[in-house]
């Protein structure tokens, strides 16, 4: 189903857009009478009601109408244009406080009107400040677009107000266009699947949802528009998918469990249920001859990274490298020393690329690489440069993978040919962003945590409780215990009141933990540095970490047990329950205290805020995050991937989304079947 409904029309097309509207109209992404269809009411107002003057109630938006009796301008400091109406039961004056001079000369005395606005009382008299309004003929039933129904409301821009285009403009406009062109609009769907979904054509879902009679109306051509948008996605999804199990010259991966099984026996615990599951899923996908596309997500401390160790062995003793891709420097040196500590007693090589190394050592690794000898690799976005050459590469795992740009995913998968891809993710992706981003792709989940892990208990302070938080961080590292203090800036800024890490490092290094040895972590410092604090940190010679969210991801410390938020409104819901996912990690309780500075008003962050005090589910917590911020806040749009919907909602929507999805397979399975026939 063609998105544009046949109508790449220029907009200058409609009667009453010349050359200047029009120019304002591209300015605000309207360029074909596709745009113009789909540029939707922002709201819709209830204009159904019409009474007679006297029963107006004040305060409330309601149309009447009625025959200008008077009219008159008043000059002065704040010129003002008076118009009195009046029908069989009582008068009512309205005002305009705006282009009086202009207004004047659109009425004459005897015109009928149809008025909406809210009635007030001024001086004891009904009034209508700057109404609506539409002229009434006396030769028969008006067309009534502005009054007496359900209005719609368009955003307008500056220029278009300038232009005549608020929303009352624009109106006539698109009933202009859709009176001219409707019988342009083609409709692709078949009758069959819209009888079957209760559906809309799109010629009519295009004049419901601009001219309702009801906000039923509404409701359907919204859900005609969006299912138009959700099956156009899937379709691609859907054939994409298909391209890709149609390739059957990837690599079949031979059965493979000695170097499994080698690490497996040396864990000191038994790998979970979930674990197993998507070990088997991806082990089935790297042994068929198709390039896997599979998406492993769960919950933070689930254990995804040994599951993803699992995958990279099984290419490795196929005589494959393997890479594993982290978006952060500090996350690839984590994942470096705990794969190297499991594989290298069994033979494995393992080497770390990352962009601030040293050029001796560079060298080195990149020799290893192209020669073979380098059978893992760790690294960061330093893997995409040009310099970089494999031997002979098997298998991607691309961890917190929404962090990389599509082109980026791309270029790593050019290092091989057709190489199995593996994307990874701690941050649980509710089901309908994994089925628009991941919809051509298998999704694994692991929905379960190691036995014996302890929720952190999680609490939200203010600021002025500081002092007592401060004074149960120094009895949890008197205990022998350790904590992070995360902050959101680096340094301190003249343009946010913000505590930063540097700051916050100073203070509690001299005053409120001045008895323990403090640590500071960001982004900005170099490799080594970054890597002697960490080490410092694991090993306990630090026992208090300031830092940002450089930690926000694979950072390992079990005997961490209390992470304090500083200005934990600033934070997203899924980033706030990564950090949390820090600590918990080892046999002691542990806790999270978000100290939050935002002002009582601000309902938005108080809410986001209090979801994680109340949960400890990641999925869960994603699903209020999206309803909460939306789906562009969750992830960055553009470097995820999300389309860009006109209509669609991801939220309110979802239950379409499932059905968008069904219909495309259905329509795949259909196309397939016409190609076996040899339609």
């Amino acid at each position: 189903m063609a998105h544009n409904g046949g109508l790449e029309i220029p907009i200058e097309s409609v009667k009453g857009v010349g050359g200047k509207r029009g120019a304002v109209l591209k300015e605000a992404g309207i360029h074909t009478l596709a745009d113009l269809f789909f540029y939707l009411p922002r709201r819709y107002l209830d204009r159904s009601q019409i009474l007679p003057i006297a029963r107006v109630p004040s305060g409330q938006e309601l149309t009447l109408v009625g025959q200008v009796r008077q009219m008159r301008f008043v000059p002065g400091a704040r010129p003002r244009f008076t118009l009195v109406v009046e029908d069989d039961s009582d008068d009512i004056t309205c005002v305009w406080f705006q282009g009086g001079r202009y207004m004047q000369r659109n009425f004459t005395e005897g015109d009928v009107l149809a008025l909406s606005g809210k009635v007030e009382v001024f001086q004891g008299r009904p009034q209508m400040v700057h109404p609506e309004y539409e002229f009434i003929e006396a030769s028969g039933a008006p067309t009534l677009l502005h009054t007496g129904g359900i209005i719609p409301l368009y955003t307008a821009s500056a220029d278009m107000k300038e232009r005549g285009l608020r929303s009352r403009g624009f109106r006539l406009i698109m009933h202009r266009a859709l009176n001219e062109f409707k019988d342009r609009i083609c409709d692709e769907m078949p009758a069959e699947m819209m009888e079957r979904l209760v559906l809309p054509g799109l010629r009519e879902s295009f004049e419901l949802v601009h001219f309702p009679r009801t906000m039923e109306d509404v409701r359907l051509a919204r859900r005609r528009l969006a299912f138009d948008e959700l099956f156009e996605l899937q379709l691609r999804l859907a054939r994409l998918r298909r391209k890709r199990l149609a390739e059957a010259d990837g690599i079949a991966f031979s059965r493979a469990e000695q170097l499994v099984r080698g690490v497996c026996e040396k864990l000191p615990f038994e790998l979970t249920r979930a674990q197993e599951q998507a070990i088997g899923e991806i082990v089935a996908d790297m042994e068929s001859p198709f390039p896997m596309a599979r998406l492993l997500q769960g919950d933070v401390g689930s254990g995804k990274t040994l599951v993803a160790l699992c995958a990279l062995l099984v290419a490795v003793e196929n005589q494959y490298q393997s890479v594993l891709m982290a978006p952060t420097e500090i996350l690839a040196e984590q994942h470096f020393l705990n794969i190297k500590s499991l594989v290298e007693p069994l033979g494995v090589a393992v080497i770390l690329l990352v962009g601030k190394q040293r050029a001796a050592a560079r060298k080195e690794v990149l020799q290893a690489l192209e020669s073979g000898t380098a059978q893992i690799v760790i690294g960061t976005h330093a893997l995409f440069q040009e310099e970089v050459n494999f031997f002979r590469l098997g298998l991607a795992v691309v961890d917190e993978q929404h962090r990389f740009g599509v082109v980026q995913r791309s270029e790593l998968y050019r290092k091989g040919s057709k190489i199995d891809i593996l994307m990874m993710t701690a941050t649980p992706i509710p089901r309908t962003l994994t089925l628009t981003l991941y919809g051509d792709q298998d999704v694994s989940v692991i929905d379960e945590l190691p036995p014996g892990r302890k929720s952190a208990r999680t609490v939200l302070r203010s600021p002025d409780r500081r002092e007592l938080i401060f004074e149960f961080a120094a009895n949890q590292v008197r205990e022998g215990r350790q904590i992070y203090v995360v902050y959101p800036l680096v340094e301190e800024s003249e343009k946010m009141d913000l505590k930063s890490a540097s700051e916050g490092y100073e203070e509690l290094r001299h005053g409120l933990l001045a008895e323990f040895s403090t640590g500071l972590l960001h982004g900005r410092m170099a490799t080594e540095e970054k890597a002697e604090v960490m080490d410092a940190f694991k090993s306990g010679e630090i026992q208090v970490l300031c830092s940002t969210t450089v930690i926000e991801v694979g950072v390992d410390v079990p005997n961490a047990t209390l992470m304090i938020v500083e200005h934990a409104e600033r934070f997203g819901l899924a980033q706030l329950h990564q950090l949390r996912g820090r600590v918990g990690r080892g046999s002691e309780q542990s806790y999270c205290i978000l100290v939050n500075y935002a002002q009582s008003g601000d309902s938005g962050a108080l809410q986001r805020l209090n979801t994680l005090c109340t949960s400890q589910d990641g999925f869960e917590i994603a699903q209020k995050d999206l309803e909460i911020r939306g789906p562009g806040e969750v992830f960055g749009t553009r470097q995820a991937g999300i389309p860009e919907f006109v209509v669609a909602d991801l939220i309110g929507d979802a239950d379409l989304l499932e059905v968008a999805r069904k219909e495309a397979a259905r329509v795949v399975g259909q196309e397939d079947e016409g190609t076996a026939q040899g339609v």
